[in-house]
Parts: structure tokens; sequence; C-alpha cells
């Protein structure tokens, strides 16, 4: 198991915003969380990734609890994650986002690099390789010189997304991912991802409103409604589910 969460929960001044939830999930698993607005959804990644504090229960990752470590250290974990809100360095190119996040779980020494070494030149090499890999997964390598401020928001979004694999996570959360996107941008996400998945190992985390995209690529599914977890289980087993049913369109009034 690669992510346990134990009866985690959030309370923001009275609001359960998260309510005693917990899951576990395996190694190259993808997992979707999904729910109506306000469910819950992105405090838990918020929590997930140290951006908040827990107010009761435990988060562990690879056996390692890491609730109460602040966000960097759990990035170095191998946890990284995109926002709702796109957050890239408009002013840098495409390319240069890339690298930003290629870097951050590379080091090289302080010797090492202000000497110039070849240790140092291995070390940038292996960053600007890493980069343009990432691009061609993405399909925006002939992006890289553009301005990443000038790209189109659904552009945007995938390029957040490719930063984030650039830093080589083993958990990669992705909050509303297809957002902005149209059918076609939609699908060629999804191809992605499950390369992702199949080729480098990562196990993914989606948060999504769309409905046909999480049925379609997700695994698993875990349903929040007000705080708390309401269902669990195989696409096929969350489109059958009552109280599920419920939560997205109401309960028919019969009186």
């Amino acid at each position: 198991m690669i992510a346990e969460l134990r009866n985690v929960t959030k309370n923001f001044k009275g609001l359960r915003a998260v309510d005693n939830v917990s899951f576990g999930m395996e190694k190259g698993e993808t997992l979707g969380i999904i729910g109506p607005n306000g469910a819950g959804k992105t405090t838990l990644f918020n929590l997930m990734t140290g951006f908040i504090s827990l107010s009761e229960g435990e988060i562990f990752f690879e056996g390692e609890k890491i609730s109460g470590m602040p966000s960097y250290q759990v990035a170095r974990k191998g946890i990284f994650r995109t926002f709702q809100t796109i957050r890239l360095f408009p002013e840098l190119t495409v390319l240069d986002n890339i690298l930003v996040g290629a870097q951050m779980n590379h080091e090289s020494g302080f010797v090492s690099t202000i000497l110039r070494l070849p240790a140092f030149r291995a070390h940038e090499k292996a960053i600007r390789d890493r980069a343009y890999e990432v691009l061609e997964l993405f399909n925006i390598q002939h992006l890289a010189d553009n301005l990443a401020g000038d790209l189109p928001y659904g552009t945007q979004r995938v390029l957040e997304m490719a930063r984030a694999l650039a830093a080589n996570p083993k958990l990669l959360l992705l909050d509303e991912p297809v957002a902005g996107m149209n059918y076609e941008e939609s699908l060629f996400l999804s191809d992605t991802i499950r390369k992702i998945k199949d080729t480098q190992g990562v196990s993914v985390i989606v948060v999504e409103h769309d409905m046909g995209f999480v049925m379609n690529l997700c695994d698993r599914l875990i349903v929040m409604n007000y705080g708390a977890k309401i269902a669990e289980g195989t696409p096929a087993e969350i489109k059958q589910n009552e109280e599920v049913i419920e939560a997205y369109l109401g309960k028919e009034d019969v009186s």
C-alpha cells in the first residue's frame, strides 16, 4: 500500500470540512475522488500534501507517517500535486517551467556547482533530459520556447501537470485536471495519465467533476459529501450506489 488515511478530520472554526475519512491506496493504482462542490475533496489534497494541518487522524505514505510534515518534506517523499487554480510561472518559458519541476528532487553539491565539475554538468544534463522527456510525453515539445502565460487555458493545465511529473513523483495528485478542456483534450489527457502509470510507475489520485472522465480512467472511486466518505468501489459499483445518486441528484420528494 502506497498511501493510507486513517480517520482524517479537518475543522475550520467549527465547520467540519473533512469528517473522519479513511482509505488506502495500492501502488500503481489510479484513484478518483468525486463529490459535489464543498464535499471536502480539495481540502483532503491539502491535508495529504502538508499545505494545512490535520485536526485529527493520521496519514501514511509508504508506511511512514507524514501527517504533521511541512509541504516541502512531503514533496521530498515523492508526493506532488496540481491545483484548481493554475500556478505556473507565466513570465517563464514552457521549458523553464518544466525545468523547475525537474530540479525538485535533484541535488548537486555546493563545490561541484561553484566549480562546474563533471558531476554538476551531469546533473544539469539529467535535469534537461528529463524536461524534454516530459514535454514529449504531454506533446508540448513544440511549445518549449513559448511563454507559459501566453498559452491557452487548457494547455496551461497540461503544462502544470507536466511540471509536476517532471519531479519524478511516486504519487501524483491532480485537482480537476480537465477543467476548461474540450473533449479531445480530455481524451488525450486520459490516455497520457494511463501512459504515466504504465511506463513510469506513478500512482495517481484525481479529483474531478467530469464523471465520464473519472469513470473511464480510474480503477476505483471514493465519493465524498459534506466532508465524509459516503461510498467506495469500482466505477461500475459507484454508478449503482443509491447514496451517491442521491448526493448528486437529490432525493425525490414523494409526498
